[in-house]
């Protein structure tokens, strides 16, 4: 019997030993989408207690709890910090089979150098060690970055932010870590939603003009990418409960824009319509810039209606979307790539059925000289865990080129979640292990070793060439 969380977990035969400590485990990490907040990296924030850092606003683990049946007061309501550390150290025990156990105790072992196992027995001294370690000065988040050998970390910001601290960060050059934006322009896309006109108003404000009609917000979003490219930005990112392909005139974009501005509602129709000629626009200015566009196709946001209201997004009541998305996203990705103008680009499903449909769809518009231009994105969110992963890389591996994957990202709030990186680079070496042992592929391990520093690392770089 193996030990738990021992140097070679995962590895599961002797290729993967080596490929992971020889090639992967001391590659940079370049975490191109994430959800950290720039302004704590500027600050250089300390953490006041381990719930601070592991437990607030970290939906995975508030699913995890609701279903081990603790009270919503020790997950988001006001109990105190450490009874909602003894709630999770209640649960952590039951999530056996679920990557939150094997996370969990990389993030205690790597960053705490803790090897007991969190349970109520444990939950005292684990409190206490880790409280002690990140009262400590070089326990601030730059020290976690650092430790954690991050190269890159693209944030997510919404497109009328000004980016202060992205601007605090380079000017000050104290950080080796670059710091930089990623776009989301997602409340000037759903124009369904109640929030949209109230938005267009903020994006008039900061570009100091009057938005009254389409032609001029267009201008006024050219205003905003341009200001983002100016401050280092070569990234956005669209979330997209589907993909909308609808065709339609200039003219019936605007009339469906004054509409919205006025309060007025729209049918599903227009509003695909209007998703499709701006996710076009947004595409062809992406493609002159040399940027990549983020697509995460497939979550079926806000389910519980009834906690919506009460803690709003992002509180862990999403889930997985099942329609179609093959012909939609087809129609427009070609749309783009016949006039010349489909720029880099990274699908995403969070739906794993649709894992073939996506790695299939890469090669329809593959070249200009760009290895892997179209990228399948990483298992993502409910997939980014050992199954999830496997099979996202299988399926890219039988249609495409695994080798030319950019590999890995955090899609995280945390600070500590870098070890998913570990997690993820473990997972690879230990498939790409399997198949040389199996002698499905010849046992070179300099080719081997290349291939897995470059899904690693060296791939993303040269793909976003920051």
């Amino acid at each position: 019997m193996k030990k738990f969380l021992d140097e070679n977990f995962m590895l599961q035969n002797e290729t993967a030993v080596k490929l992971y400590h020889n090639y992967a485990k001391k590659m940079p990490i370049y975490d191109y989408h994430c959800h950290i907040n720039p302004k704590e990296i500027w600050e250089n924030k300390q953490f006041k207690n381990i719930t601070e850092i592991w437990l607030y606003g970290d939906h995975y683990k508030w699913r995890a709890m609701r279903f081990n049946g603790i009270d919503e007061e020790y997950i988001t309501g006001n109990a105190s910090d450490y009874e909602k550390f003894k709630a999770w150290a209640k649960t952590i025990p039951y999530t056996i089979g679920n990557p939150l156990y094997h996370w969990t105790h990389l993030e205690l072992q790597r960053f705490f150098g803790i090897y007991d196992l969190l349970s109520e027995k444990t939950v005292d001294k684990i409190w206490k060690e880790t409280n002690e370690k990140l009262s400590q000065e070089n326990f601030r988040v730059r020290d976690l970055i650092k430790r954690a050998n991050v190269a890159y970390i693209c944030t997510t910001d919404d497109a009328i932010d000004d980016l202060k601290y992205h601007k605090l960060i380079r000017e000050e050059g104290k950080i080796k870590t670059k710091v930089l934006p990623t776009l989301r322009p997602d409340k000037g896309v759903n124009i369904e939603k109640d929030t949209f006109a109230e938005w267009v108003k903020k994006l008039g404000k900061i570009c100091n003009r009057n938005i009254n009609n389409y032609d001029e917000f267009l201008l006024a979003l050219e205003e905003r990418i341009k200001f983002f490219h100016e401050e280092g930005c070569r990234l956005s990112d669209h979330s997209l409960e589907y993909v909308p392909y609808r065709e339609a005139s200039k003219e019936e974009i605007s009339k469906i824009f004054i509409k919205r501005l006025k309060g007025e509602k729209i049918t599903l129709e227009e509003e695909e319509k209007y998703k499709t000629a701006i996710m076009k626009f947004f595409g062809r200015k992406f493609a002159k810039l040399g940027w990549t566009m983020q697509l995460h196709i497939g979550a079926m946001r806000n389910n519980n209606t009834r906690m919506f209201k009460r803690l709003g997004a992002d509180a862990g009541f999403d889930s997985i979307n099942d329609l179609s998305i093959a012909y939609p996203l087809s129609r427009f990705l070609d749309s783009l790539d016949k006039k010349n103008s489909l720029p880099k680009t990274i699908l995403y499903t969070l739906n794993p059925k649709d894992n073939y449909v996506l790695a299939a769809m890469l090669g329809n518009f593959q070249g200009d000289g760009i290895p892997g231009k179209i990228q399948f994105g990483s298992a993502w969110w409910f997939n980014d865990q050992r199954d999830g992963m496997e099979e996202q890389m299988k399926a890219l591996a039988n249609l495409g080129l695994l080798s030319r994957f950019i590999g890995m990202l955090t899609d995280s709030r945390s600070f500590l979640s870098y070890s998913r990186h570990e997690y993820f680079r473990r997972i690879l070496c230990n498939l790409i292990g399997s198949w040389v042992e199996n002698g499905e592929f010849p046992n070179d391990m300099n080719l081997l070793g290349e291939i897995v520093q470059n899904i690693s690392f060296n791939n993303a770089k040269k793909y976003f060439n920051m």
